[in-house]
Formats: C-alpha cells, structure tokens, sequence
C-alpha cells in the first residue's frame, strides 16, 4: 500500500512595497498558490485604501504603512474598522522592521522604494528570515553589510529581479569558482531604436513607453538609460561574490533570455522565460520547489528571433559611469544611486532635459567622493552628501 504524501507547510510570507508593481505581480503569485504560501504581513507607503483590501483578501492581521501621518489617517477610518478581527496597523520605519521580524515569519520580500527597505532588510536578516530582495538600493547602498548580515545569520538571499534571478537559477548545482562571466540583458528601454540626435527632445511621456515590462515611473526611466542595468551590475557583484570585471551587460530586445552564465570552459547557461515579474516571484518564494506558474510558459515555436546588441556606452553614458562607480568601490556606488534618484526624480517632473541625467550624475560623481564607509551609518551620509550635491546641480 503506498502512503499517502505528506502535507506541504506553507510558506509564510511579509510583503513589504504591496502596492507597486512587484507587490501586485506577488499578489498574482499568492492568489495562484494558496496551498504553498501564505500572506502573513504586509506594507505599503502610504496607500491605505489597497493595503487594506490586500489585509482583508488575504486575511492578514499585520499591517504598516511607511508613511506615519498616513497610518495616523487611516487608523480612524471604516475600512480600518474592516479589517480582520485583532489587526493593527503599525507605522514608519519601525512598523516596517517588526513586520520583517513577525517570529511566525519564513521568508521577507522587500520591494519597498528607496532606502526605506534597508533597515528592515538587515533586521530580517539579523532574524534569520530569509530574504526575497527587489529593491536595488539595498544592494548598490549596503551590499557589503547586508551580505555580510547574511552570512553572520544563515539566512539565505533570494534575488527577485528578473536578471538576477535567471543567474540564481543557472548557478544551481554549479561550483562559484568556475563561473568566468556574468551577462545581464537589458531591453534598451524606450529609447533603444531612437536615433541619437532625437534623444535631446526626449520627455517624461516618451520614457515611460516601455516596450516589454510594466513597471513604476522611476524604474522605467532608468530603463531608458541604463542606469538600471548599471545597478544591477552592481547588484550582481555582491550577490554572486564576483569581480567587477566578470559583469557584464548586452541588449536583447525581446527580455526573454534573461541572464547568461559563461564558465570558465566556454560553456553557457542562460535562463529563459516571458517578461513577467510573475517568473522570478515565484522562484524565489517557492525555492527549490518549481511547480505550474501563475502565466503560461514559452512556446519555443513562435519565438521568431533573439537578438543580442553591444551596448552603445556613448548613447547610454550611465551604464558607463555605473561601471566606473562598480570599479572604484567604497561609496562610490551610493552617490551613482543618489544622483540618479534625484536627477530621474527632478527629469519626471519637468525640471530637467532627458540627457540631463548624465550630465547631473557624472557632476555629482567628480564632486561627492566620500571615504569608503566602515558602517552603515557611513554609507547612509554618502547617500545624504551625494542628493544634497545633486540638488544643488540642478
């Protein structure tokens, strides 16, 4: 007589960043897969009316909301009165920490904007929670301490972004000492197939027609000029443990080749699938379980081309200046993040020209050169230092 299989405990999840588009795919993934996951914590910024419909969805209990005055807002409100019976909402950057470190907790998304994620990041961590990562400056900011909190606790970190993810997957089985390079594609954003010379009429509309992803404003823009796939280089480099020579990055119009893994004898693995976040989501919450996705899958068969460009570091100069920041290390990283926050920020609401960026970012990145940080805190006032001087550039 065969037994019966054994009752798979599901995963118990806090999403922080519910409302952005990582946090809405994650949903998308936990609605397809109530047996294996459940939702247990959840944060927004200042979203109250969604955070709350995703709390009684879901039935979750622990709520927060980044921004204080609008948890003080909502705690008065009926469709606070809504929610399941003994929820609270908590608030700022300390609601954001207890959710990362619920006990009942297994594994922690941060998709939060900014560097608001980093401090519960390092506290989930510090909790032995694993942590599913989608929020870039956490890396590019801290990826020294936050990889080093890591390792100190045995808490495993578990890449979101779609390139990163794809490098997971394909280092899988594999010995670290044998990888030679790491190639991220990029779609080109927006602007791939403009001719140069068009680039300085570029507006905010322009930007935000991504041609295969949906995602925020922010992201987008930097898909447009490659400062995101800089990041992710940088991201790459202590995610992997690898030297800045071994990262690498490549146009692939179509995003379905995500990542590429050259070893060292000349042999490659690459990761394919759609360009939904729903992908990499999922993998990373389920890991190492692979199951039926929330989408469907590739049809190899339609599939008529794949194509790989050079990238053209003269047409998109912040992937070049994100390279140079990779290289020379300490804080340079966190004022090439800085600086381009605050100049997409100032592009977005009209105060400065498209290819202004750069030109923005690389000023900030000759004027701001702070020591490399021994600690957090430093790292944070090179963060401090490189928006006050970008601000002023403006």
């Amino acid at each position: 007589m065969t037994a019966a299989p054994a009752t798979v405990r599901r995963k118990r999840v806090v999403l922080l960043g519910a409302t952005g588009s990582i946090g809405e795919s994650t949903l998308r993934v936990l609605r397809a897969h109530p047996d294996r996951l459940e939702l247990v914590g959840v944060a927004a910024q200042a979203n109250a009316e969604k955070l709350f419909a995703i709390c009684r969805e879901f039935g979750v209990r622990h709520a927060a909301l980044g921004d204080e005055a609008a948890a003080r807002a909502a705690r008065g409100t009926a469709a606070f009165a809504a929610l399941p019976a003994g929820a609270r909402l908590l608030a700022g950057e300390t609601g954001l920490v207890e959710l990362a470190t619920l006990p009942e907790a297994d594994i922690v998304l941060v998709a939060v904007v900014g560097t608001a994620g980093l401090a519960p990041a390092l506290a989930a961590l510090a909790a032995g929670k694993d942590l599913a990562l989608a929020s870039k400056e956490i890396l590019v900011l801290a990826g020294e301490f936050v990889m080093a909190a890591a390792r100190a606790s045995g808490a495993k970190i578990l890449p979101v972004d779609s390139e990163h993810n794809a490098v997971f997957q394909c280092l899988q089985g594999q010995d670290a000492g044998s990888v030679r390079r790491v190639t991220l594609t990029a779609s080109g954003g927006a602007f791939r197939d403009w001719p140069a010379e068009r680039l300085a009429q570029a507006t905010p509309a322009d930007a935000l027609k991504h041609p295969n992803w949906a995602m925020g404003p922010k992201i987008t823009v930097d898909s447009a000029t490659l400062a995101n796939k800089g990041l992710e280089l940088i991201e790459a480099r202590w995610l992997f443990d690898l030297r800045p020579d071994q990262c690498h990055a490549v146009i692939h119009p179509q995003s379905i080749i995500h990542a590429v893994v050259e070893f060292n004898d000349g042999s490659m693995l690459a990761q394919l699938c759609p360009p939904s976040m729903t992908f990499p989501i999922q993998y990373a919450l389920l890991h190492p379980a692979r199951i039926p996705g929330t989408e469907a899958p590739l049809d190899l068969g339609k599939l008529s081309a794949l194509e790989f460009r050079p990238v053209d570091e003269t047409r998109f100069p912040l992937l070049r200046l994100a390279r140079a920041a990779m290289a020379a290390g300490g804080a340079a990283p966190a004022v090439f993040n800085a600086a381009n926050e605050v100049a997409v920020a100032a592009f977005l609401a009209g105060r400065l020209p498209f290819l202004g960026i750069a030109s923005v970012v690389e000023k900030t990145l000759e004027t701001v050169q702070p020591p490399p940080p021994t600690n957090l805190a430093a790292a944070l006032a090179a963060d401090a230092a490189a928006r006050h001087a970008t601000n002023l550039a403006l």
